[in-house]
């Protein structure tokens, strides 16, 4: 790995002038009002040259308190935003009053004379300091303002970025922790070209400081470049979420995809923990006295768990000690360094003392001799990198086999379940995950003894470089002593180096199995959640069952319960149930049945498939589909679910809920904890911290990329947003409920509880929907202006309101009139907004064509000429950047691109197992996919099983657009039978292709 950070300097060096890198400690921090106020805020050099243009001095020295009091409050929120967002008022999304930005100036003169009345007033240090940069701060914003009413055009954010970063460098006061300061923070990212930093600022100061560098392990982990793991470090240091960087700084993790980052984030994490337990026992060993150089270097350089057990478990409290120990406390420690380094005037009779216990006779000796070598030997770095290395290149297996004594508890079914493993070996380079995680659950249940085995060949070349390199005598040695050093060898070997090795393959091998049985869960899981939803249909929801019936709910196309039942279908009285059901759905025009895959379930689908193959429902053509209930009885007892749908019994929420599944996946499906739906592998043998960890960010990352209108989604979607959690969901809820829908992006910042931060994170992917808000608007209009102290703080909010963010008293509550921004139902940035303004000007667009098809045809026109590279150039911004606001003004307002995924397979029969053949090529749904092979649907009550070595990268779908490698729930595959195994109830499948 030493190539590495050379290629990567060499990577660097075109990026180095442009003094990007420099700015990147504080990437990603500072709220979107930031964002927009830095884009034009010129480095610190050019601010005296402003402020010798004259501005007109009005001295009025009433007005200064009030003005002190308000001016710092337009700043801190909203205030100002749109004038320095504008590019000229013919592309303005609200028009800018003049009289807004005379305020604006005679604010900043006033802010001028109180910072004369602040330098002549005794303060300490640290005040005027930080006074003094909050009215810069000020100062320098307006002399801005000035400048861009003369100009047309904005400096974009990059075009700032180098100017900014240089002048913080060298701030002595800057401070992430103060909120006065909170300004100082920066611009949250370059809207320019991917940071790539050079070597010297590849390596990251961590709280916690070791002898490696983190940056670099995390590189030879992960397998990614230095500069891209520096910036993904920093920005999760910033607290950026996966969704936000996988969307909005794609130039800074070089297009990573989520999967990726989850892995670095959790690779990071490792680390992170390994550092924190190492300075946790240095601190330990400390106190107890026996702390030495030699010992704390060793620590120092501990990267993994093992390593720290190993080097550490000497020291631990309440331990009787190790017999190298005990030998060096009889004072064999000088003898044991003597044979190595002076074996000559080595004379061990000297040693004996008839009286102590350990150095009574001379075999007392060597044996001490021997146990204090053999340590010296296990603890030696080079010895084990040499070992480890030579392990690589040889041939070590991994064993499992019936343990000789099981428990009488046992039961036989579960001994039968691990015949595979009864005799097993394998190469513990060729050995599979699910493997691995078997024998794993074997041993657990005290089934399956597990081995490490390592040939005896490694043994004796390990011995042979020890005597020969690096433990030789420095001088001739006798053969008594010889002796000693080769028993030192073997036992070092044997009872040290050899378990050592034993627990560092089997660590490994089970952590990287239980990562990719968590990954595959996630994997799964979110090829569930985008499953492309069925909107506009009325739907009959169906949670099947024997004695208790069936249960029944109709529900609208806006989810609404129409009508819920109970049937009894297996009880005799399926005829006259069935007149039930007719009436049912002719009343609500009801033609699609959504069964649950539960009990009864196959039964139930006979039924409906008798019933429609005869015609029964006519003049309705019903179809019927069949989805997993996996979750649903658990939700159906939950609070969240007595909230939702209060006095309606347990059983038929069910019912509502398995209906709901089929109408909008994304927004049923996260009312359940990811575990409990039931697309993972070995999920209970896994770490389910780890676990929880990643089907959360998995969630989190599906609902962002989807979005949600925020003026009609419910509290448990808004949750899983991007930034947001519960109390801010609620919090966003009740701002809706008392002050009526929300008209702008901006005006999240007015809720409680969500600070910048915040903001930045969740904003790209919150929708407003414009129809709705101009019909809002209308009725506003109509209303008299009686909306009471609604703060729009859209792209033209100069001094809308005095009202302080997160507080709930208002002081004065200004009336406005609502003009929403029709970015705001794009995919867009806030931060960008300037850019997509400028874009539209290029190509000769206007606001009311998003989404139309005559804004594509001028995109797609303009860019044929200019090229997106070129145009991405001349508007000082980054090409994904540029993409993403191309996305965000070419799709249609109600995109979704869950569309491109499969929707539910519809049935109007059913076929039995005992009708299938081998050779039948058939067309089922993907159910589950594990490491060992992917679980299909074929409609026969039994899924079948395609082998992981029939899915090749040939048969995989190319011209559909794939979110993960492989086949994942909900999509459709032709296959062909290849075996039935009836008394099993076991069908092996082979994928032909996928449809």
């Amino acid at each position: 790995m030493s190539l590495l950070p050379r290629r990567a300097k060499l990577k660097v060096q075109a990026a180095v002038s442009q003094d990007e890198f420099s700015s990147f400690s504080d990437l990603s921090s500072v709220s979107e009002e930031d964002d927009k106020e830095d884009s034009v805020w010129e480095p610190q050099k050019k601010v005296p040259r402003s402020r010798k243009q004259p501005i007109p001095k009005e001295s009025k020295p009433k007005r200064v308190p009030r003005a002190k009091k308000k001016t710092l409050h337009i700043t801190d929120g909203s205030g100002g935003v749109a004038v320095k967002e504008e590019l000229n008022s013919s592309v303005a999304i609200s028009g800018v009053d003049l009289e807004d930005i005379k305020h604006e100036l005679d604010t900043v003169q006033t802010l001028k004379t109180t910072k004369t009345k602040r330098k002549s007033s005794p303060q300490s240090p640290s005040d005027q300091r930080t006074k003094k940069l909050k009215v810069d701060e000020e100062t320098s914003k307006v002399c801005n303002l000035e400048i861009t009413n003369n100009n047309t055009e904005t400096p974009s954010t990059s075009t700032m970025w180098e100017g900014i970063c240089k002048k913080e460098e060298n701030e002595d006061d800057f401070t992430f922790g103060q909120s006065p300061l909170k300004k100082m923070k920066t611009v949250t990212c370059p809207q320019g070209q991917a940071v790539k930093f050079p070597a010297n600022a590849n390596s990251i100061k961590e709280e916690v400081e070791m002898n490696w560098d983190i940056v670099q392990v995390l590189s030879e982990r992960t397998n990614i470049e230095l500069w891209v793991c520096a910036n993904i470090i920093r920005l999760f240091n910033d607290d950026n979420t996966i969704p936000f960087i996988i969307r909005y700084r794609k130039e800074l993790i070089n297009n990573l995809d989520a999967d990726s980052l989850r892995e670095v984030r959790q690779t990071l994490e490792e680390l992170r923990a390994v550092a924190k337990k190492v300075h946790s026992t240095i601190q330990k060993i400390k106190k107890e006295g026996k702390m030495s150089e030699c010992l704390l270097k060793a620590l120092l350089n501990c990267k993994t768990f093992e390593e720290l057990e190993h080097v550490s478990a000497p020291y631990k409290t309440g331990s009787k000690g190790t017999k190298a120990q005990r030998a060096k406390q009889l004072g064999l420690e000088v003898a044991a360094r003597k044979l190595l380094e002076n074996p000559g005037e080595l004379n061990l009779l000297s040693y004996i003392r008839p009286n102590v216990k350990g150095l009574s006779a001379l075999q007392d000796i060597e044996t001490g001799v021997q146990h204090i070598l053999a340590d010296m030997i296990a603890k030696d770095k080079d010895t084990l990198d040499f070992i480890r290395k030579l392990c690589q290149n040889r041939y070590i297996c991994i064993q499992s086999s019936l343990a000789k004594v099981s428990s009488k508890k046992i039961n036989e079914k579960d001994v039968d379940k691990f015949l595979l493993y009864q005799n097993f070996s394998c190469n513990i380079r060729n050995i599979q995950h699910h493997q691995i995680l078997a024998m794993n659950r074997g041993e657990n249940l005290k089934i399956l003894t597990v081995k490490v085995n390592i040939s005896d060949g490694v043994k004796n070349e390990f011995c042979r470089w020890c005597i020969q390199n690096r433990w030789r005598p420095r001088s001739f040695a006798r053969p008594e002593l010889m002796k000693i050093l080769h028993n030192s060898l073997d036992d070092s070997f044997k009872r040290l180096i050899y378990p050592l090795l034993c627990r560092e393959f089997r660590a490994k091998l089970t952590s990287d199995a239980e990562k990719e049985s968590v990954m595959m869960f996630g994997r799964n899981l979110r090829q569930l959640l985008l499953t492309s939803p069925v909107p506009g249909r009325t739907l009959m929801g169906v949670d099947p069952g024997y004695k208790h019936g069936c249960k029944l709910a109709i529900i609208s196309p806006t989810s609404q319960i129409l009508h819920t039942d109970v049937v009894y279908l297996h009880c005799g009285q399926g005829f006259r149930e069935a007149e039930k059901i007719k009436r049912l759905l002719l009343n609500f025009n009801c033609s699609t049945v959504v069964i649950g895959n539960g009990t009864a379930c196959r039964e139930t689908e006979a039924y409906f498939a008798d019933l429609i193959m005869k015609n029964f429902f006519t003049p309705l053509d019903v179809v019927y589909c069949i989805v997993s209930e996996a979750g649903a009885s658990i939700y159906s007892v939950s609070p969240e679910a007595n909230k939702e749908m209060p006095g309606l019994d347990p059983n038929l929420r069910s019912a509502v809920s398995i209906a709901r599944r089929v109408q909008d996946p994304l927004a049923e499906l996260v009312k359940i904890e990811p575990k409990h739906i039931g697309v993972g592998m070995y999920q209970h043998d896994v770490s389910q911290t780890l676990l929880k960890a990643t089907l959360d960010s998995v969630v989190e990352e599906c609902v962002s990329f989807v979005g949600v209108d925020i003026n009609i989604c419910s509290e448990v979607l808004l949750r899983h947003i991007a930034g947001l959690n519960a109390n801010r969901a609620k919090n966003i809820i009740e701002w809706r409920e008392k002050n009526g829908p929300f008209v702008s992006r901006e005006q999240l910042k007015k809720v409680k509880g969500l600070g910048p931060k915040s903001f930045q994170q969740c904003a790209g992917f919150i929708r407003i929907n414009q129809d709705y808000i101009r019909t809002f608007c209308s009725q506003q209009t109509d209303s008299a202006g009686h909306a009471q102290g609604v703060a729009v703080t859209s792209s033209a909010d100069v001094a809308v309101t005095n009202e302080k963010q997160g507080k709930k008293k208002n002081k004065t509550a200004v009336t406005v009139v609502l003009k929403p921004n029709p970015l705001d139902q794009t995919c867009i940035h806030p931060e960008s907004y300037d850019i997509a303004m400028r874009f539209l000007l290029f190509t000769g667009g206007t606001l009311c064509e998003i989404g139309k098809p005559e804004m594509q045809q001028k995109i797609n026109s303009f860019l044929e000429k200019e090229g997106i590279e070129k145009t991405a150039e001349r508007l000082q911004t980054t090409v994904p950047t540029l993409q993403v606001i191309i996305d965000g003004l070419s799709q249609p307002e109600s995109f979704d691109f869950r569309t491109d995924f499969d929707k539910p397979d519809f049935k109007r029969s059913i076929v039995c197992l005992e009708d299938l053949q081998v050779g039948t090529i058939l067309t089922g749904k993907v159910e589950n996919a594990t490491l060992f092979g992917i679980f299909v649907d074929i409609g026969v009550g039994k899924s079948g099983l395609i082998p992981i070595r029939s899915v090749t990268e040939a048969k995989l779908s190319k011209t559909k657009k794939r979110r993960s490698l492989g086949l994942g729930p909900g999509e459709r595959v032709e296959v062909q039978v290849l075996n039935i195994d009836i008394p099993r109830s076991r069908i092996t499948l082979d994928l032909i292709r996928v449809l």
